[in-house]
């Protein structure tokens, strides 16, 4: 069985088109059909459904996918194996809000570069929605989310922690002296706030909107550790995840404060498609991830 027409069939599979699986792998659209056919003979069995130029997946097709993956994932390790874990290269492309990547690159990137130099990063700007979305389109590999609690059985959690996260305001200003404010106060403050409709500020934003408020932000940007900084300065209260600011409140320069009213629970997890092929480069930047 050839194991390039395996691929080709789990592409077309995952893309629901036999044109856009010959655009991502490379082939025209007849080749791609003819590759399908060429496995279709070998097992006896039709693996799609034609109507009106769309496919899908019959069932004995799901049953062979299932089959499909698995075989070409032991063949990916198999390779990498023989050539050793130095020489795992490849590009993962993840998917995480613009608020994670300083993150991500700060914490774990260097480690990981120096280990493993062949793999490559794609980060994909997205909302939570807008990721999830892209995880059943197969244009990422990995969905990094910091947002309520995300499960579907189409998902398998990789890893997954519970974050705290804290309105603040710099150390000795009104907001840090009361320790809590009510939300009719907080929206009359300067805030400085990540993105509009991204992860635990769009979850902020609902809370409000459920009394009939809203934040206008004098300043909103993804750079969370900027926003801390600005913090410190006194120019506006933000809210923020626990380890974005854990260091400024152990030094004193901010402080925590409760709004009356709101409360959050927000989840750090790493997600992957139930049917994704977990290639090498994507099982070795799982592990530094989760």
């Amino acid at each position: 069985m050839d194991v390039k027409n395996l691929n080709t069939f789990i592409t077309a599979a995952q893309l629901g088109s036999f044109t856009r699986a010959g655009e991502k792998l490379g082939y025209s659209q007849p080749a791609v059909s003819a590759q399908i056919r060429q496995l279709e003979d070998e097992l006896q069995l039709r693996l799609f459904d034609r109507i009106h130029h769309a496919i899908a997946l019959t069932s004995e097709g799901k049953t062979v996918y299932a089959y499909a993956c698995e075989i070409c994932q032991k063949e990916s390790e198999l390779h990498n194996a023989v050539r050793g874990s130095d020489e795992v290269r490849g590009l993962v492309r993840i998917g995480m809000s613009d608020s994670m990547c300083s993150w991500l690159m700060e914490g774990q990137f260097a480690a990981m570069r120096a280990q493993y130099p062949g793999i490559t990063l794609r980060i994909i700007p997205q909302s939570t929605e807008g990721i999830l979305q892209l995880l059943d389109q197969n244009e990422v590999d990995l969905a990094y989310t910091l947002d309520r609690h995300v499960y579907s059985r189409d998902y398998v959690i990789a890893g997954e922690e519970r974050i705290g996260t804290h309105f603040v305001a710099a150390a000795h200003s009104m907001p840090a002296e009361r320790g809590e404010l009510s939300m009719e106060e907080l929206v009359t403050l300067p805030c400085i706030l990540t993105e509009h409709g991204m992860s635990y500020r769009r979850l902020l934003d609902q809370q409000l909107a459920q009394h009939s408020l809203e934040i206008d932000p004098i300043l909103e940007i993804g750079n969370t550790d900027l926003i801390c900084r600005l913090v410190e300065q006194g120019l506006g209260v933000a809210f923020l995840p626990d380890y974005v600011t854990q260091a400024a409140v152990q030094q004193g320069s901010i402080c925590r404060f409760e709004v009356t009213g709101l409360s959050f629970e927000i989840w750090k997890q790493l997600l992957y498609h139930r049917g994704k092929s977990l290639t090498p480069p994507i099982r070795t930047v799982m592990s530094f991830l989760h």
